[in-house]
């Protein structure tokens, strides 16, 4: 005969524990760990009452009536995937002041002129919302405020009032009565998470959660919904800096290699709808150490600044420093120029930074990054008007990289007159096509720096 047993759960991690300890061994908290209801078990399976289980054939299936809200903010579609779907659970996270409440807010005001809208926060009072609206420019009869803390509560009346959007903000101070533990903690987050997937599904309408970002990401975070969601969204960037990037880092109904740019300012968040020019801007022409990158965000080409700064260091141990690149990279590829082309960077200290706050991630940027490297280390100007992207490997070598013909339509666009890029990379490219820009190719990292010094070679300018 099955009987109930009783397990004890860490208030912060949601760790288990089939009896009380002082100390959680995950998370190192003392008296965090708290009992929970019982669980009757069996020999098998769990022995609660089995509900009514449907099936379909999936040809008799329909997805005809599956319909995507537009958001009314282009840069949030393009991330969505083109719009917000019909019973979808949509989680954005973010540093707390990073703009994510601001950004729903915003689209209550458009969505708000056709859909009926529930906002409910936990943090907030209503004229509290009140005031930000209206600072924003939000004034819509379909938008209903409430502050409300229970999880219960908030899914009684949405069955009850069957709004068409749903915002949480945010998920942190939601509590329900099924855990113990407090707003906030591994349990709570969980539970009330999944409740309201499980109310987005059944009454399809979709969902959006806010959630902060504690310093690792992890406890009391989006991490422990990003496997219950649909949809995770990470609001990027420095308060400091006026730019946000947002990023899709999970998406059932969409690509996940999109972003969205835009510019924070007084009147809330505004869309950047030519990135590569904002991120050039306010660059500094003739300086050494500068070189221009074609990265590709999805379907997006972006130009971006790549500064290096090589300087004499007064430690026995010289300090490398990357912003927005790979840190790991970054020592990989100064090995390789050691390397493979004789330059020496044993005695000084290296600073990369990708400009205007976006990270990069793919390989396209390791030749720019290394002629950078180059070009701060041997004092030798890049010129203004040059954009280079490729992938170095171990051996010296640059290597293709996808989505050429974009990459050199943009630099095109936005005036720049020679672009360096891989050698293998030039039968992807139409010869009867006139792209506007001078195409070199280089095999070796030693032939991309004659493109810039072509009166010496790399080897004679070591130090």
């Amino acid at each position: 005969m099955a009987k109930p047993r009783t397990l004890f759960i860490c208030r912060e991690c949601g760790q288990e524990y089939p009896k009380w300890n002082g100390r959680c061994n995950a998370c190192g908290a003392w008296n965090t760990i708290e009992e929970s209801a019982p669980v009757v078990v069996g020999k098998g399976y769990s022995a609660a009452p089995a509900g009514e289980f449907k099936y379909s054939r999936i040809g008799e299936i329909s997805y005809n009536d599956e319909t995507r809200y537009g958001t009314g903010i282009s840069e949030l579609d393009r991330v969505l995937g083109g719009g917000l779907v019909k019973g979808s659970l949509v989680l954005i996270g973010g540093d707390p002041g990073i703009g994510k409440s601001t950004l729903l807010l915003q689209i209550c005001g458009f969505m708000g002129n056709e859909h009926t809208i529930l906002y409910v926060s936990g943090e907030e009072s209503e004229r509290q919302i009140k005031l930000r609206a209206e600072r924003l420019g939000v004034n819509s009869d379909n938008l209903f405020l409430a502050s409300n803390n229970s999880c219960e509560s908030i899914i009684h009346a949405v069955c009850a009032n069957k709004p068409e959007i749903v915002i949480i903000d945010s998920i942190q101070t939601i509590t329900t009565a099924s855990a113990a533990s407090s707003a906030g903690s591994i349990v709570q987050v969980r539970e009330c998470t999944n409740a309201f997937m499980r109310m987005a599904k059944s009454e399809e309408i979709p969902v959006f959660i806010v959630s902060h970002v504690n310093k690792d990401g992890g406890i009391a975070g989006p991490k422990i919904m990003e496997h219950i969601v649909d949809t995770v969204l990470y609001f990027e960037g420095e308060k400091q800096l006026s730019y946000r990037i947002l990023r899709a880092i999970k998406n059932r109904f969409g690509s996940t290699n999109e972003i969205g740019v835009f510019n924070m300012d007084d009147d809330g968040l505004k869309e950047v709808v030519n990135p590569s020019e904002m991120m050039l801007s306010g660059r500094l022409k003739s300086i050494s150490g500068s070189a221009v990158v074609c990265t590709v965000e999805g379907t997006r080409p972006i130009l971006a600044e790549v500064q290096a700064l090589v300087t004499k260091s007064n430690f026995s141990a010289p300090r490398r420093v990357a912003t927005g690149f790979d840190y790991n990279r970054l020592y990989m590829l100064l090995a390789v120029l050691e390397k493979r082309t004789g330059f020496f960077f044993g005695g000084v200290d290296v600073y990369v930074n990708i400009v205007g706050g976006l990270k990069v991630e793919e390989p396209a940027a390791d030749l720019a990054v290394a002629m950078a490297l180059y070009s701060g280390l041997c004092d030798k100007i890049i010129p203004d008007k040059l954009m280079v992207f490729g992938e170095v490997g171990l051996g010296g070598e640059i290597r293709a990289v996808s989505h050429i013909r974009e990459r050199v339509k943009e630099g095109a666009r936005l005036g720049f007159e020679k672009c360096i890029i891989p050698k293998q990379s030039f039968s992807t490219l139409s010869r009867a096509e006139s792209y506007g820009i001078r195409i070199v190719g280089a095999n070796t990292l030693e032939q991309a720096f004659r493109a810039i010094s072509p009166e010496k070679k790399p080897q004679e300018n070591a130090t």
